[in-house]
């Protein structure tokens, strides 16, 4: 019993021997364990916010001072990726930019125009554009030479009628019987003189007054025949006896007109219209047709009108407009302006009309707007493209105020989001986000106000705003810090 109880006295000893170390020994580790966690956690947020403290650091590291601020991104740039402090800066790569289409312009002060859009329409100009082609004389159509769609110069054939006019028939035998008998008088004067001395001065004064009778007469009946279609060979031709039973309309000449629309270089030009285009067809082959009765349209879409429908509230502001001569802008729905010329830029109303819309309650103006064509030909025949259409919808923005020392930029240069108005400026590959007071915004430009939140010569996006600030909003919802790198293929990391 003794020596059993001596036994268990020592096998217990032995054992809280043991325990004692093993304690100690898993304490020593866990306090390794903690050292090793904790240095783990410092280095981890040391290289996550390396660029933060690089950043920081940098005013008062060697060869801080002098940086450029203001300069366009270089090749040199690209892996420069030293961030700012500031939340609201994005950095992106050369391959990230142009991906994005990001361009950059330096900033300039300058005046801009608060504007108002008022929607609009091409239309033609009344009394310019389109002009009537009637027939002369009554008679049948027996052919047509041309139709809707084709483009015809002044004195090209348009038309053959079979005369059916008793008026026209009379006019040619009127004019083949008075050359008849004027060459009689001729001939029997010329008998009378061979006589000589034995005719009396009186019958040969009667004779030359008949002689100027008939050709008056025949002056008259070609005069005639010229207003009723025959051309000169065809009158010629009925004053031998060789009478004409068809006639030929022609497309009539196109006038000129003094273009009130400026062109190039500001200044007004002439502008010649070689040819025209048919419109539309009043008749078809066999149909009898009236003197004067209209034949067919032709279309020269060279001069138009841009018309604005305005309610009468604006009224003020357009007429101020057209007083002050202000330039107007033209935006059209329906146009590409690749491979045209340039719109120009000094575009004025003309007229207001004085008669309000019974239907709409709106009244229109009128701004001229010289038209741009291309043309081709197509089996023999050629045919005009027109860049602006009759019908054709346009915004108008017309000045209503001119604000002086501003900025003027793109539209896309600008980022909304809720109230607050935002530029990029440029920094090599970072992009710092600045807010703005914008004074007017269309969907074209966007006017700053000078109030110093920006500075002249500073360079700026002047595009994809709203794209750099998606980039950004994205960054700060991920908890990302500032100036982390994104790549051209999206993806996302610190800068180093």
């Amino acid at each position: 019993m003794v020596a059993a109880a001596g036994a268990r006295f020592c096998l217990q000893g032995v054992l809280m021997s043991h325990a004692s170390t093993f304690r100690v020994v898993l304490l020593r580790a866990l306090r390794v364990l903690l050292v090793l966690g904790t240095v783990g956690g410092l280095a981890a947020l040391v290289v996550t916010y390396r660029s933060v403290l690089v950043a920081s650091l940098k005013p008062f590291l060697p060869g801080a001072a002098g940086l450029a601020l203001d300069r366009e991104p270089t090749a040199a740039d690209d892996h420069d990726h030293d961030a700012a402090t500031d939340l609201g800066v994005v950095e992106l790569s050369v391959q990230a930019r142009r991906n994005l289409g990001i361009t950059a312009t330096p900033l300039r002060l300058r005046s801009g125009w608060r504007t108002i859009t008022i929607p609009g329409e091409i239309t033609d100009r009344p009394g310019i554009s389109d002009q009537g082609v009637t027939s002369p004389v009554v008679g049948v159509v027996t052919k047509i030479h041309a139709y809707p769609g084709d483009t015809v110069r002044p004195g090209e054939p348009l038309f053959t009628l079979r005369l059916l006019s008793e008026y026209v028939q009379n006019a040619q035998s009127e004019l083949f019987k008075a050359t008849r008998e004027l060459q009689l008088e001729q001939e029997k004067r010329l008998r009378l003189e061979q006589i000589g001395t034995a005719i009396p001065g009186a019958r040969l004064i009667e004779i030359d007054q008949q002689q100027r009778r008939l050709q008056a007469s025949i002056t008259s009946a070609r005069q005639d025949l010229l207003t009723r279609g025959l051309t000169p060979d065809q009158i010629e031709q009925v004053a031998v006896g060789k009478f004409v039973s068809t006639v030929e309309i022609a497309a009539p000449p196109v006038a000129e007109h003094a273009d009130p629309a400026p062109v190039a270089g500001g200044a007004e030009a002439p502008v010649v219209a070689a040819s025209a285009e048919v419109q539309e067809l009043s008749v078809e082959l066999g149909s009898q047709v009236q003197a004067g009765q209209l034949l067919a349209t032709l279309s020269n879409h060279r001069l138009l009108y841009a018309v604005g429908h305005a309610f009468k509230g604006e009224a003020p502001a357009l007429e101020r407009a057209t007083r002050e001569a202000w330039p107007v802008q033209l935006e059209f729905a329906e146009d590409d302006p690749a491979g045209w010329d340039p719109l120009p830029e000094n575009s004025r109303i003309r007229h207001i009309a004085n008669t309000i819309d019974v239907e709409s309650r709106t009244f229109d103006f009128f701004v001229p707007l010289v038209n741009q064509s291309r043309s081709y030909e197509r089996e023999g025949a050629s045919f005009v493209v027109w860049r602006f259409r009759p019908g054709q919808r346009v915004r108008l923005l017309v000045p209503i105020e001119q604000l002086t020392d501003v900025f003027v930029l793109p539209a896309d240069a600008v980022a909304r989001d809720g109230p607050e108005a935002y530029v990029f400026r440029q920094n090599g590959d970072l992009f710092n986000r600045l807010s703005v007071h914008v004074l007017h915004a269309d969907r074209r430009n966007v006017i700053i106000a000078n109030d110093g939140s920006l500075a002249p010569g500073w360079f700026v996006a002047a595009s994809a705003a709203a794209s750099l600030n998606r980039v950004l909003a994205a960054q700060l919802d991920d908890g990302a810090p500032a100036g982390m790198h994104v790549h051209a293929d999206g993806t996302v990391h610190e800068a180093h």
